[in-house]
Formats: C-alpha cells, structure tokens, sequence
C-alpha cells in the first residue's frame, strides 16, 4: 500500500482493485458484502496512514470508475457542479475558478479526491464542504444506488455521517461515495482568483512540501491554540524515529524523510501526544485515519 498512500507507508493489501465503471463497482460491492470479505476504499489515499502488516481483504480503488466534472443545473446566479468521488479535489477548484463560481476556495490546496474530501468534511477557516454540499450519490452494501441530499446527512469538524437507517442496516461500512454535487455562487471572477493565490501561496510558504506527509496529522482542540501551535511549544519540531519526522516547518505535519515505516509514523504521534498531554493536559486526536494490521 505504499504505493497507493501519500506518506509512502504501508503493507500489502489481499488484493487491490480498480474497477473500470460504476458499474463494475457495483457488482463489485455486492460481491464483497454476500462474501463477507473485507473492503476499504481508497481515493487519493493523502489521509492515510497503513499499519506495516497491510490491509486484510479487498483495497478498491476510485481513480478509474468514479471520474468527470459536469454542470448539473445553473440559473445565472447559482450553479450545481457535480464531481464523480475518484475526481481531484484540486481539478474541481480549478473548474469553479474558470466558471467565477464561489464556495470552493476553502478547499485550495488540500490534497486528494472529492469522495475523500466528502467523507471527512474537508475545509479551512474559510469553510467546509459541508458548506456547499448538495447531495450525495452512494452504492450501498447490496449495490444498489442512492441519492441522499445534504438534511440527510451529519456533518462536524473532520466527519460526514450517512443517516441512520445505513448505519442500523451494517451498510453504512460498506457504502461507497460515487459523486456530489456542489452548490455554488456566481461571483467577481477577479475577487475569486486573487483569493485563490493568496491562499496558495501561504500552504506554500507554511506547509512542508514536497516530502511524503498525509496532512495535517491531529485535529485541532475545539478552543484555545492548534495543535500545530501546541506541538511547537511542546518542543517537538524536528522530533524524529526513524524516517518519520515532525516538521520543521508545520508542527502539525509528520513527513517521510526517507525510509520511513509506519511504526515510524505511529510512534512519533504516541511521541508528540504524550508530551503535549504532559504539558497542556490536552488530548490530541487524530486527523489521519489508520488503518490494517
């Protein structure tokens, strides 16, 4: 899976899969579920850490099937974009840049795919994706598709929850994101693209590209300062097991210096968690998902 992951850690998955169409993945799902073989899905992999033993069962990757950007509806002053999940984040904000369409400059610059920014509720101080989302298209555990609009689902801080009833159901594990659609506002095209660089250019001037990392790595406490903020005073940039290091540049970021492993990665956080509890009485938790053995 190191090949599949932003930090470039990982084991083996049993197997790893990318269906050709929606379809495909359809019948893939209702494979798996009347097997009862274990799945994962993966878009671009960038909010991820995989245990060194790998995954058991099947990996399924989006990055074939689940492509394309469309204009769903637009009425002059509002515009529906809708983005398959295994599509780029970065290529959606691109399109509603050229379209002078507002709402997704929250999410410049955070690396990975729509499904994946969907499912975790990316965003900035700017915004959530929660904010613009519309509905969603999933195919449950049976294969079956389904649309849920935006009152149907719950969205926090890092998290999107499908309703209930998946839940209750045992589909909800299993249910896979195909697209969204996306709410925008026709806006200043000048007004939209100089924000657009303004905010690119300060994650370039702080976030510790290009070394392998997976993103911010612990969600921010609900008040006070960031955890970025609270691993720094804690004293911990530049802490490093192996080739798993905390970054200079960005506290909040571990990066892969080389070699790293993700026994690594999981004991520079131990690391930095215990010390800021130590110091702060504070408990980090974390952003990334982790994920095998």
């Amino acid at each position: 899976m190191s090949r599949h992951t932003s930090f470039r850690v990982g084991g083996p998955a049993d197997a790893f899969v990318t269906p050709a169409t929606v379809s495909d993945l359809s019948v893939l799902m209702s494979g798996l579920n009347v097997r009862g073989i274990p799945c994962r899905i993966i878009g671009g992999g960038t909010n991820l850490i995989i245990r060194d033993g790998g995954i058991p069962g099947v990996v399924v990757s989006l990055r074939q099937c689940c492509r394309g950007i469309t204009i769903a509806a637009s009425d002059g002053a509002r515009t529906i974009l809708e983005a398959m999940a295994g599509e780029n984040l970065q290529k959606l904000c691109a399109v509603a840049i050229r379209r002078n369409l507002g709402g997704l400059n929250c999410a410049l610059g955070i690396p990975g795919t729509v499904g994946g920014a969907i499912r975790v509720n990316a965003g900035t101080a700017l915004g959530w994706i929660s904010d613009i989302l519309e509905s969603i298209v999933v195919i449950d555990a049976t294969g079956r598709m389904n649309t849920i609009p935006r009152a149907d689902l719950r969205a926090a801080y890092r998290t999107m929850i499908l309703p209930d009833q998946w839940e209750k159901s045992g589909s909800y594990a299993r249910s896979v994101i195909v697209s969204g659609r996306f709410a925008l506002k026709s806006e200043d095209g000048k007004d939209i693209k100089s924000e657009a660089i303004k905010i690119l250019q300060q994650r370039r001037r702080h976030q510790p590209t290009p070394l392998p990392s997976a993103g911010c790595i612990f969600k921010n406490p609900a008040t006070g300062k960031t955890a970025g903020e609270l691993i720094d005073l804690a004293g911990l940039k530049g802490y490093k097991v192996g080739g798993a290091k905390v970054s200079t540049r960005h506290a909040n970021f571990i990066v892969n210096t080389g070699g790293a492993t993700a026994s690594d990665i999981l004991d520079v956080m131990a690391r930095v968690r215990e010390s800021v509890y130590k110091k702060f009485q504070i408990s980090l938790e974390p952003e990334v998902l982790i994920e095998g053995e």
